[in-house]
């Protein structure tokens, strides 16, 4: 049965050719790290953080061409401009607006838009304000937004991947694997294995990338993680052994996540640490570090450096501790001094 006809109009967008008819396609997209700011700034304020996602997006840009994406986020900035709003310098993706001693802050990731403001009286005109514009459906208080369950209480904002975790557990066939209590082994580094049984480079490809998605909930795996990344040209079953104990990690940890606590402040804090020339056969010094805002973990990372960049080896650890994670947190604190 037939409801209704529907026709559209449709820009031949295969005949556009880039830097005559278009410039940039792309709409900007809110980093994890922006994500985790914006909720662990919730929490700081004691919040609500609710979620809507736009109808229809690109259909508000010329549908069918290379830059709908672009211009429907030109559209919505455009429109949140004229309405007292102001986009962040260093994140594009946040809008501002200050009342006074409030103010309403919403983080948009292409057509799902996440916002709150510190004082309750804000959001719902905010909300009325969009679907005077936009057809736009309301979905509540945030609970799941790219991946991530939000499950926000009087006590503070608890995010982690569990449903995630079942998901790739039962896809690689670990569902039933015995747990383990730490994520890799500490006595022994992986290294090339050069003499070892290579194993399916794209299953293991598959479970890497499983794993670097899972980390924007479990900065726990990070390290894990990125060392058995390295072995990706030639993994071999030595490599996969670890990847599967990081699989068995997650079993006994299915519903670990990040806490983020409303009593705290929202001073930013960086932590790092570097080893000297650890990987035996290349000399390459490896390094990681965390930014927290007051108590909550905003961002993580980790790096390795080889001594052909840094021409002093025993400068490797004070240079990879101290000068790159000081970049970071100066972008963390740029970030957090925007909706701060």
């Amino acid at each position: 049965m037939v409801i209704r006809n529907k026709s559209r109009l449709v820009a031949r967008g295969y005949r556009q050719e880039e830097g005559i008819d278009f410039e940039e396609s792309f709409a900007p997209v809110a980093r994890m790290e922006a994500i985790r700011i914006f909720l662990a700034y919730a929490a700081h304020k004691s919040f609500t953080v609710f979620q809507m996602d736009v109808k229809t997006a690109f259909l508000h840009g010329t549908y069918g061409l290379k830059q709908a994406p672009r211009a429907w986020y030109d559209e919505l900035s455009m429109f949140l401009l004229q309405n007292h709003f102001f986009k962040g310098t260093i994140d594009p993706t946040l809008f501002i607006r200050r009342f006074d001693d409030d103010i309403l802050v919403v983080q948009v990731y292409v057509d799902d838009i996440i916002f709150g403001s510190t004082h309750p009286r804000y959001t719902q005109p905010f909300s009325d304000l969009m679907k005077s514009r936009f057809e736009m459906s309301m979905m509540g208080e945030m609970t799941f937004f790219l991946g991530l369950q939000v499950n926000q209480s009087l006590c503070g904002i608890f995010i982690n991947q569990s449903n995630y975790v079942l998901e790739i557990l039962k896809k690689y066939g670990m569902e039933s694997c015995d747990p383990v209590v730490t994520p890799m082994e500490i006595k022994d580094k992986l290294d090339l294995d050069q003499n070892g049984t290579p194993v399916d480079a794209t299953k293991y490809h598959s479970m890497i990338g499983a794993l670097m998605y899972l980390t924007s909930s479990r900065p726990d795996i990070v390290h894990a993680t990125c060392l058995c990344a390295r072995y990706q040209a030639k993994p071999t079953e030595k490599h996969l052994k670890e990847v599967k104990k990081i699989f068995r990690y997650l079993w006994g940890t299915v519903n670990t996540g990040l806490w983020y606590t409303k009593d705290s402040g929202f001073e930013l804090t960086g932590f790092s640490e570097a080893d000297y020339a650890g990987f035996k056969y290349t000399l390459k010094s490896t390094s990681g570090g965390a930014q927290f805002l007051g108590e909550k973990l905003s961002s993580t990372h980790f790096y390795w450096l080889s001594h052909s960049e840094i021409v002093d080896i025993e400068k490797v650890a004070v240079c990879s501790s101290l000068r790159v994670p000081n970049n970071k947190c100066a972008l963390i604190k740029s970030r957090a001094k925007e909706i701060h």
